[in-house]
């Protein structure tokens, strides 16, 4: 009886012509672009429901005290509350309008003559004179209209974009603050039995956390607004009030707010002298300082339990993919990641209780 003897047989691979290689590589391609794509609107609209969350979770809060105090039914509350809060928004627009209304003639009459008293201060010095001549002339920005126009038009459907966020964020997070058990339930209902309990105590610390960052904000924007009206007003700028006001909702927008917060104040303050608008300028910088680099991170580190670094880094990267909204919301979810990894890694997965959350 002859041994069995056993072959190896090598695999052959399937041979593709060119046109099959070119076909297998665009596809690829394609898949990858379609990912990143759709990652990327799957993202805005991460930030879109966060927001929401943002809008949500103080009126919920709201209501349920307005609620314990008055014995009356939450639905109730949360129609008075959100009432509230709308026409409060309403009547900070029209206080901010109407006190800059009276001002923005004046400012229309007095500007030519302020610019041009600042040129000529400006100009005595050599660095002053090479800061006028960058500055293009009325002739030199009629010839570019064309260029300014299509980034009119862009500035414009970029606003139009911002206010229909803005309307799906209101209504969403109005949705939310209406029924939060039943997307809290939800959730937790697509989680195996088990683990249920455990997913609901991480949405609880989640929601926790959000509602913490929003009172780190609104201390930093009461910090802001307070020493821009002491400030401006200590140095007699028109509308101190308004323009205080005005910095307190801007510093709720990192980086740019401030600048959006400056132009106006600057502006005011040339209709008294250009020296007034320099020191207009040395406020805003010393403010801010003040608030981005000592205040900020201290009150967040103390609602949050964030780093400061990590709040720069994820603006940084959240910010370069969508933009102000992007900025705005990078610390919140920052905070929310970490949340995430403290209890469901480290604490479940590592089990290591030491952590704190």
């Amino acid at each position: 009886m002859q041994p069995t003897t056993t072959s190896n047989t090598a695999v052959q691979q399937p041979e593709y012509t060119f046109i099959q290689r070119v076909c297998i590589a665009v596809g690829i391609t394609l898949i990858f672009v379609l990912g990143t794509l759709l990652l990327g609107f799957s993202f805005d609209i991460l930030l879109l429901i966060i927001a929401s969350l943002l809008v949500a979770l103080p009126l919920r809060a709201a209501a349920h005290w307005v609620s314990k105090k008055t014995k009356w039914k939450e639905g109730v509350c949360m129609v008075l509350v959100s009432l509230t809060v709308l026409g409060a928004i309403v009547g900070i627009f029209w206080i901010l309008s109407s006190a800059v209304g009276d001002q923005v003639s004046t400012l229309k009459e007095d500007a030519p003559e302020a610019i041009a008293n600042f040129q000529k201060q400006v100009s005595r010095s050599k660095l002053g004179e090479q800061i006028l001549s960058s500055i293009p002339t009325t002739d030199e920005l009629m010839q570019r209209r064309e260029k300014w126009m299509s980034q009119a038009s862009g500035v414009l459907s970029s606003t139009f974009g911002t206010i229909a966020d803005l309307y799906v964020i209101i209504f969403l997070g109005i949705f939310i603050a209406v029924q939060p058990r039943l997307y809290h339930k939800g959730i937790v209902l697509m989680i195996p039995q088990k683990s249920r309990k455990r997913a609901s105590e991480v949405l609880n610390k989640v929601a926790d956390t959000l509602v913490h960052w929003l009172m780190g904000q609104l201390i930093s924007m009461t910090f802001v607004g307070i020493l821009t009206f002491l400030g401006l007003w200590i140095m007699g700028v028109p509308l101190a009030g308004a323009l205080g006001l005005f910095a307190a909702i801007t510093a709720f927008i990192p980086n740019i707010g401030p600048i959006m917060a400056l132009v106006p104040a600057v502006l005011f303050a040339l209709m008294n002298s250009p020296e007034q608008a320099f020191y207009v300028v040395l406020l805003y910088v010393g403010i801010q300082a003040i608030e981005s680099s000592l205040l900020t991170p201290l009150v967040q580190k103390k609602m949050i339990n964030i780093p400061p670094a990590l709040v720069l880094i994820a603006q940084l990267i959240v910010g370069v993919f969508s933009g102000i909204l992007g900025m705005i919301l990078a610390t919140p979810i920052m905070a929310v990641v970490l949340v995430l990894v403290k209890m469901l890694y480290i604490q479940d997965t590592l089990k290591d209780d030491s952590v704190e959350v």
